[in-house]
């Protein structure tokens, strides 16, 4: 990456969806920046102490003397520190609409498939296993025993931070990604383009993206376990839309990576 020890710091959880929307946004802009992993739950107690008590949740972005803890102003720093390829639209009014559509997905994709992925995952401690294990150290990754008890953690972990255990929270949530895939699609319709505001990639376009990894799994996101059964029965007439294609497009043709 090039990295220098005075380049912004990124803070960030492999698996994450939301932290996958920094990465990109990094990598979209060619931003020299270091990475720092760390597994959940210990991300929490090292967020708290990395922000001085303000917060407990990854992505952190340490740049410029300051510590930046939201994705979206993550995004609105690198904009004004970095303008080239931007994925704010100069014209305010599609602007205006390019922020609409990222607060939307940040307040209703982005929780819904995060709880929806790890509510499916209680039922097959494998893959719950591997999701977490995939965050561990390699010497511990290797360990089959300490695999599945990083599972059970993980369960629990996620059970009392996000409610996954809640079968009506599981419904919500189904209902929030059909209802993203839908918005995605009248977005995509209204424009009759391959961009949700404009002719051009945007905000707007990487964060319904990046949110809808974990449903998707495109060959260039976050690597994930294959979904358990009950995760695949729904997800499977959903493949055949329009916004669920969208998403595997959008990722190989703008998610690039640094060598």
């Amino acid at each position: 990456m090039g990295a220098a020890t005075d380049d912004p710091l990124l803070w960030h959880l492999p698996i994450s969806h939301y932290s996958e929307k920094v990465r990109w946004t990094l990598d979209y802009k060619a931003v020299p920046h270091r990475r720092r992993p760390v597994t959940p739950p210990a991300h929490m107690p090292v967020a708290y102490a990395i922000t001085r008590g303000r917060g407990y949740t990854f992505p952190l972005l340490q740049i410029d003397g300051r510590v930046l803890g939201d994705s979206t102003e993550i995004i609105a720093t690198l904009e004004k520190r970095h303008p080239e390829r931007p994925l704010y639209p100069s014209d305010p009014e599609a602007l205006q609409r390019a922020l609409e559509l990222e607060e939307y997905f940040d307040e209703t994709t982005g929780p819904a498939a995060r709880l929806l992925a790890f509510h499916e995952m209680r039922s097959d401690p494998d893959a719950m296993a591997e999701a977490v294990a995939g965050m561990l150290p390699p010497p511990a990754r290797s360990s089959e025993r300490v695999a599945m008890a990083a599972g059970q953690f993980g369960k629990a972990f996620a059970a009392l931070r996000y409610g996954s255990d809640s079968d009506e929270a599981a419904d919500a949530a189904r209902a929030a990604l059909i209802e993203s895939l839908d918005r995605i699609e009248a977005e995509l319709d209204a424009g009759g383009g391959d961009y949700l505001v404009g002719d051009e990639f945007t905000v707007a376009d990487l964060t319904a993206a990046a949110l809808l990894a974990p449903a998707v799994q495109p060959p260039e996101g976050p690597k994930l376990p294959e979904p358990p059964p009950a995760y695949e029965r729904f997800l499977a007439p959903l493949r055949e839309r329009r916004a669920f294609e969208w998403v595997k497009q959008t990722f190989a043709r703008h998610r690039s990576r640094p060598d």
